[in-house]
């Protein structure tokens, strides 16, 4: 499996990811509502895209008892997440190819990830792996405009990668993908206004 930069900058951040400022500050207002939106519909197999170093799989599944499976393409994350649960489980793939069986899955989650993503393909793997009715979880900055997503993605070019799309743009993505968006959730935490932070919740419609 080859390694991209994305992925060889998650292999060096791995070490610092879990510091309580990092995870207070940018990760666990998201979280904290994908919790409620999950326990909301009743999800009791959920896949956890982009699961880093686990915690948020790991409170998932202590939280709402579900079997939860995180995936991630960072060895050093997995690594990690290995060590914090030995209940969940822990696979690495490629978002594009996930390997997980089609209609598997209650819910998808991907909390501060999709940017890094070929994301109409990772939208598409989303599609097959999750159930008919079941429900996709997606937490990230949601610039309210074109211009404002063009600056982000312009800052990410030293990657190769990131993509944060307009909210308009990422509704018409979730919907083209086949899914029915509910509500796009503005997360209050810091840097809000600036850069929105977005929980876009939608159900899978056939």
């Amino acid at each position: 499996m080859s390694t991209s930069p994305v992925t060889r900058l998650f292999d060096r951040v791995s070490k610092v990811y879990d510091t309580q400022l990092l995870q207070t500050l940018v990760y666990r207002p998201a979280q904290d509502l994908a919790l409620d939106r999950l326990r909301e519909h009743g999800a009791k197999r959920i896949l956890d895209v982009g699961c880093g170093t686990g915690i948020f799989t790991t409170r998932m599944h202590g939280v709402l008892g579900a079997e939860v499976v995180g995936c991630d393409l960072s060895e050093q994350m997995l690594a990690q997440a290995r060590e914090r649960s030995s209940v969940v489980e822990w696979t690495r793939g490629d978002v594009t190819q996930l390997p997980i069986a089609s209609g598997s899955v209650d819910a998808v989650v991907c909390t501060e990830a999709f940017h890094w993503f070929d994301q109409p393909a990772a939208l598409a793997e989303f599609a097959r792996v999750v159930r008919p009715d079941g429900i996709l979880l997606i937490a990230m900055i949601n610039p309210r405009t074109v211009i404002g997503s063009r600056l982000l993605g312009e800052q990410a070019r030293v990657l190769g990668a990131g993509s944060w799309p307009a909210q308009s743009r990422m509704r018409a993505m979730v919907t083209d993908a086949g899914f029915r968006v509910v509500k796009q959730h503005r997360i209050r935490r810091l840097a809000s206004v600036a850069l929105p932070t977005v929980l876009t919740e939608s159900i899978r419609t056939g």
